[in-house]
């Protein structure tokens, strides 16, 4: 999977073969394809290789979804909402916007079940999580994506880094997360600037290694948790958030902190059991054991 870089526009559009590209992944006279695949054009310059799927969770988001299908990129290849029982028009209205949308019905309650039920119903290679309340820009995708084919497993977004921000977060869940990111840090030895943030990205082939088993908005951390965890190539991701555009938060930032906190003292105490039983056990041998029978052999070769 990769980006190609295209000089002068993508090859696949004017009908020619990969092999004649000259240009994979940014280097000259690199002409095996990784993929059967065409390279699809994100930009003039850029087309990238493996499918792209997004999944947004909704409940009673429909003023709040046209806003949202702006800002997704045209080369997204896959777009599965999560409906949650809403009473309005939601899914009348996703379709709609995006008439090609695979929407699926959650069963269950909260946004980790929902995400779940998401992730399952997702067939591309890279799987893009964002808000369905006008808060993430859908545009920022390609940061997203960039990152993971550059390299790495699991694409964090932060709105605390270089250039991000937010329109939205207050002094009381900004001070939150700054406490349990920072516990996250300790526990797991991560340099986490943002812990409790709903825009993320991972390749889909990862999914099992996160483990996800959780149903509320503590989601988002048990991912950043075990995605450390498993050992895989993190990657922050500056993001900005913005407002709520309709419609009120479902979040309760004392009830849903706790949730969190409960989170990281679990996986803490999961991670330092299973490191206890990954060290080898380390025994003296007695002084007054007799020598090895190999060097008694080597010594009597010398006679």
């Amino acid at each position: 999977m990769g980006i190609a870089a295209f000089q002068q526009g993508d090859p696949f559009a004017r009908g020619e073969p990969a092999e004649n590209s000259g240009l994979v992944a940014g280097n000259d006279h690199q002409t095996e394809i990784e993929s059967p695949r065409s390279y699809r054009q994100v930009n003039a310059r850029f087309a990238i290789n493996p499918t792209v799927s997004v999944v947004i969770p909704v409940k009673n988001e429909a003023r709040n979804l046209p806003i949202v299908f702006r800002t997704l990129p045209h080369w997204v290849d896959e777009v599965v909402l999560v409906d949650g029982r809403s009473v309005d028009d939601t899914v009348a209205v996703a379709r709609q916007c995006h008439p090609g949308i695979k929407i699926v019905h959650q069963t269950g309650a909260g946004k980790g079940d929902a995400l779940l039920a998401g992730f399952a119903a997702c067939t591309g290679d890279i799987i893009v999580m964002i808000d369905g309340d006008g808060s993430t820009d859908g545009a920022e995708i390609i940061r997203f994506v960039a990152a993971l084919v550059a390299g790495a497993d699991y694409a964090k977004g932060s709105r605390f880094s270089s250039s991000a921000g937010s329109d939205d977060i207050n002094l009381p869940r900004r001070l939150g997360n700054r406490v349990l990111c920072g516990l996250v840090n300790v526990a797991f030895g991560t340099r986490y600037s943002d812990l409790c943030y709903g825009y993320n990205a991972f390749w889909s082939r990862h999914l099992a290694a996160l483990g996800l088993d959780c149903n509320g908005f503590e989601v988002e951390t048990m991912m950043n948790i075990r995605a450390a965890r498993a050992g895989l190539r993190i990657q922050e991701v500056p993001s900005h958030e913005f407002r709520r555009v309709h419609g009120v938060s479902n979040l309760h930032v004392f009830f849903d902190g706790w949730r969190i906190l409960k989170v990281i003292v679990s996986e803490a105490t999961r991670y330092r059991l299973r490191r206890r039983r990954e060290q080898p056990a380390v025994t003296a041998a007695p002084a007054d054991l007799p020598r090895p029978a190999v060097a008694m052999v080597a010594d009597a070769s010398k006679d």
